[in-house]
């Protein structure tokens, strides 16, 4: 029986934020694929930005980088882990990307004077866009998540897009509602209000839900579960019970257990069919396993705190891969989260890395932090802690060097100090126009470059083991990119001479992509000027990661 396409699963959000929207939208996804259908998830985020690129991660997070140079919200990167698949530009909606357009096509007089209104035009752009991503995946099944929580009034229009995309178009849609269900120390019971109020609020818009995954720190009972029945007109059977565990990961065998993807199918009319999920149970059975061993990183930067509180979003791919490489070798990660500016403000660098197993430095920009930063590498290199440097800790792993190895004591990147004499990091030719006209979004080196691995390197070595060159025969990978400085190929041979290995380079314009120090001079010493962490999935560790978490467990 051919399948009608395509057909749509909306998925939103009530009570409040970072209840696992993503991991929801990406299980649902993940069970649909491992069932044979061509599936594509889609976020429609709120902001008025065209992209995530220039939103300051305490803000919204870690931006995700895709393939194709997209900076998006790191929900897709969720989408990517779950599905092992690459997320593309069009599977990210911003409200700024909906707005530019619709206005573009009322300056080119593309509406024939009609007066441009929020409906119909803003939500006819939302459903084009949205049928376009399935067009261009040929996508048997869309699963749209939508951003924010229920009763904002910023997504309010992507609400009446679904409602339109059903009763109006009459296309197949099923409507999930994730929400909290939370529980009271002192009552010790989940309550289903929260949930009733933010479904009202769905169907005050005309959107009634089909399905509730309740999440929270207990189970759902028979007694709540047919209460949220009652007052928010769903089957009781269609509530999903979604509560805490190990790992998010979990997530699509809790709703398999529950006949979760079966229901949503009976209710597109189309065919159940048998999902395929040895690979992933298989994978969780390593995750839950109890772990030979714990192992302690420090991960030096600035973008961790929120008010009074620490945001692990901002690291959030990074945290990942961590993960993904310590579960495959039978390992924990625990972190020790350290912001550079105590550094700077004199606290004893040992004491703050007394007994790490490890140390990184991630993602930065601007000179905050930096010098904090700096001696963090330090401490790292000359006590022989392996060291992981990713873009940002790459570049400043080669001042620190120039600085207190090479006797370039004023070294620096022309990002932090455009004055120094000694600019070992500076910005790529190709950035300067830009620069000048002040074109930040969108116009940094991005995405996948292919870079040519040295023979012999400990990323040579890391790539070989892994089997994950893209053309072995030539050392060459597909790495994802995020930047507008370089390493300074003037200071290249003096700082080969002292020992520092260039350990890879770009294969169309011969940059520096990895730097390193051998073996005889240190256990683990590696900095890469593209971002590992993007491209690790749950199955599929990144190479790097491996490597650096072997040379932690190694140390203890």
């Amino acid at each position: 029986m051919p399948i009608k396409k395509p057909s749509y699963i909306f998925v939103s959000g009530g009570v409040l934020s970072g209840l696992g929207k993503g991991v929801t939208t990406a299980s649902i996804a993940y069970l649909l694929q491992s069932r044979g259908y061509n599936v594509t998830p889609i976020k429609c985020e709120n902001y008025l930005n065209i992209d995530a690129g220039l939103i300051n991660p305490i803000e919204h997070g870690d931006p995700y980088l895709c393939e194709d140079g997209t900076e998006a919200d790191m929900d897709i990167g969720t989408y990517e882990k779950f599905l092992d698949k690459d997320i593309l530009r069009h599977n990210f909606i911003t409200m700024g990307q909906i707005y530019q357009r619709v206005i573009e096509r009322e300056r080119n007089f593309d509406y024939q004077g009609e007066d441009v209104e929020a409906i119909p035009h803003i939500t006819d752009e939302i459903i084009r866009r949205i049928n376009e991503a399935a067009k261009k995946e040929d996508a048997d099944i869309v699963v749209v998540e939508l951003g924010g929580t229920a009763g904002e009034y910023q997504n309010i229009l992507y609400y009446e897009a679904s409602r339109i995309l059903k009763i109006v178009k009459k296309a197949p849609v099923v409507h999930v509602h994730v929400s909290y269900l939370p529980t009271p120390q002192h009552l010790g019971e989940p309550k289903t209000k929260p949930t009733q109020l933010s479904v009202k609020f769905l169907q005050s818009m005309g959107v009634q839900p089909d399905f509730i995954v309740c999440r929270g720190e207990k189970a759902i009972d028979k007694r709540r579960r047919e209460r949220l029945a009652m007052f928010c007109s769903v089957d009781a059977e269609n509530v999903i019970n979604n509560p805490d565990d190990v790992t998010a990961y979990s997530v699509p065998i809790t709703f398999e257990q529950q006949s979760f993807t079966q229901k949503i199918l009976a209710m597109l009319d189309l065919p159940a069919k048998s999902p395929k999920l040895e690979q992933w149970k298989k994978f969780l059975r390593r995750v839950e396993e109890n772990k030979k061993k714990t192992i302690e990183i420090a991960i030096v930067g600035k973008y961790f705190a929120t008010g009074d509180y620490e945001l692990r979003d901002s690291y959030a791919a990074l945290m990942d891969a961590l993960d993904h490489a310590a579960w495959a070798q039978g390992a924990t990660v625990k972190t020790r989260w350290i912001n550079s500016a105590r550094i700077e403000n004199g606290e004893d660098v040992r004491k703050l890395f007394g007994g790490v197993a490890g140390v990184i430095v991630p993602i930065g920009w601007g000179p905050r932090g930096v010098e904090g930063m700096i001696t963090a590498i330090r401490y790292a290199r000359e006590n022989k802690v392996p060291y992981l440097g990713l873009c940002y800790g790459m570049q400043l792993a080669v001042v620190e060097y120039a600085r207190n190895v090479l006797g370039l004591t004023k070294a620096n990147t022309s990002e932090v100090d455009p004055q120094t004499p000694d600019p070992v990091i500076a910005l790529i030719p190709s950035q300067k126009e830009k620069m000048e006209r002040r074109a930040y979004g969108g116009t940094m080196r991005l995405g996948r470059w292919e870079c040519r691995v040295k023979r012999g390197s400990i990323a040579d070595g890391a790539y070989e083991a892994s089997n994950a060159y893209d053309k072995p025969d030539q050392k060459i990978v597909g790495e994802r990119h995020r930047h507008r400085y370089e390493f300074n190929d003037s200071y290249a041979k003096k700082l080969e001479e002292a020992g520092l290995v260039l350990a890879g380079r770009s294969v169309v314009e011969n940059l520096v992509e990895i730097i390193e120090l051998p073996k005889m001079m240190h256990p683990f010493f590696l900095g890469t000027q593209y971002h590992p962490e993007y491209r690790s999935r749950p199955l599929k560790p990144h190479p790097i990661f491996l490597s650096y978490i072997d040379a932690c467990l190694a140390r203890g």
